[in-house]
């Protein structure tokens, strides 16, 4: 498999204000590839730069065999010398036209033929299952039909990538989720190179092949999405990506991978002795941050017999949240809320005491 974009030491900047810094990634033919964070953390920028609406101030994109932008070189391709593809937020569909010219307005600038052009565009409307609204005008559309005439004027020149700006943003939830499928659907039956933009986690999770998560114009980790979501590299991505409880402390003593910690509790409550792994590179004194995702805290509501494969803690109950197929909740630990998803019904009125448990393997110590 072959790289088709490789993206080296970008940077640009707006004023004072940094939006993207030090950007390297490379991306395989055919490879989903999600640029996820929250706003302001550079990901649009990101790709507004490979799409050639941005001017970087540092570094280089290649596209196959092409250099579009090189600072350093003074090499910089306008957005319609890129063949790339681009689905914007907003669709961007033109209300005066057929689904059909809209689709095709991107060949007929190309001057392609009339006759494989009109094979062409109808070819991409059949894959977003829309060549029977090939008359229709764009006004009478709904917007899941707006967005799937978006994606199919974004494929139809057989770009080298497409590149997806929160393309999904301003569906509705049962509608967000059917394209969320359509677009995983057609990237596997197309083979298209895909570059997505979303602050949504679960799109990432469920779309990627990889994810760049970037916070403060930095990326933060890449990697495939169990990676992601099980090994976060540090207290943000564990903290982004699904939910996770955050506490602070200072590490006692170290066993190999396993940290020994204290947690101050407040109020004149001491502190929590808890083992996890993690914390590399950390010495007893320094400040930890133990993280722990709700899916791995046991309850108890009567405290179980000690034991050195898991740690207790004493906790009050603050709520639930009745979800159907499972159950979520707060525990308050002195100063501190964790959060615990159990699949069972448990009457968890708010102030009852209850035992929470994990394994050390299932908590993880971040220096950051």
């Amino acid at each position: 498999m072959s790289t088709i974009v490789e993206i080296a030491q970008l940077y640009k900047s707006f004023g004072a204000e940094t939006a993207v810094r030090d950007f390297n990634l490379s991306v395989e033919e055919g490879e989903f590839v999600t640029l996820l964070g929250p706003s302001g953390c550079g990901k649009t920028t990101t790709l507004r730069c490979i799409i050639g609406l941005e001017r970087p101030e540092r570094g280089s994109i290649r596209i196959g065999e092409q250099t579009v932008v090189s600072a350093e070189g003074g090499i910089y391709l306008v957005p319609e010398d890129r063949n790339l593809g681009m689905v914007f937020q907003s669709y961007a569909v033109w209300p005066h036209m057929t689904v059909f010219d809209n689709v095709a307005y991107g060949l007929r600038v190309r001057r392609v033929p009339g006759g494989v052009l009109k094979e062409r565009t109808m070819r991409a409307l059949e894959l977003v299952d829309l060549a029977h609204l090939a008359d229709r005008y764009a006004t009478k559309l709904s917007g899941g039909q707006r967005q799937r005439v978006a994606l199919a004027r974004a494929i139809v020149y057989e770009p080298k990538v497409v590149l997806f700006d929160e393309p999904l943003s301003n569906l509705d939830a049962k509608l967000r989720e059917q394209m969320r499928d359509e677009i995983v659907r057609l990237q596997r039956e197309v083979g298209i190179t895909s570059i997505f933009v979303t602050h949504d986690q679960s799109e990432a999770l469920v779309m990627s092949d990889r994810i760049v998560v970037m916070d403060k114009a930095v990326i933060q980790q890449v990697g495939d999405p169990e990676t992601i979501y099980s090994q976060p590299v540090n207290s943000f991505v564990a903290n982004f990506i699904g939910v996770t409880s955050l506490l602070e402390g200072t590490l006692v003593a170290r066993d190999g991978e396993i940290c020994d910690m204290e947690i101050p509790l407040g109020g004149g409550l001491g502190a929590l002795r808890v083992r996890a792994v993690g914390g590399e590179g950390a010495v007893p004194g320094d400040r930890l941050i133990l993280g722990l995702r709700p899916e791995d805290v046991g309850l108890h509501l009567s405290k179980p017999d000690p034991s050195a494969a898991r740690n207790v803690i004493e906790g009050v109950v603050i709520d639930t949240i009745y979800l159907g197929n499972f159950l979520e909740g707060r525990v308050r630990v002195g100063d501190h809320e964790i959060g615990i998803q159990i699949d069972h019904y448990e009457d968890l009125a708010p102030g009852r005491t209850v035992y929470l448990t994990f394994r050390p393997e299932h908590g993880l110590c971040f220096t950051d």
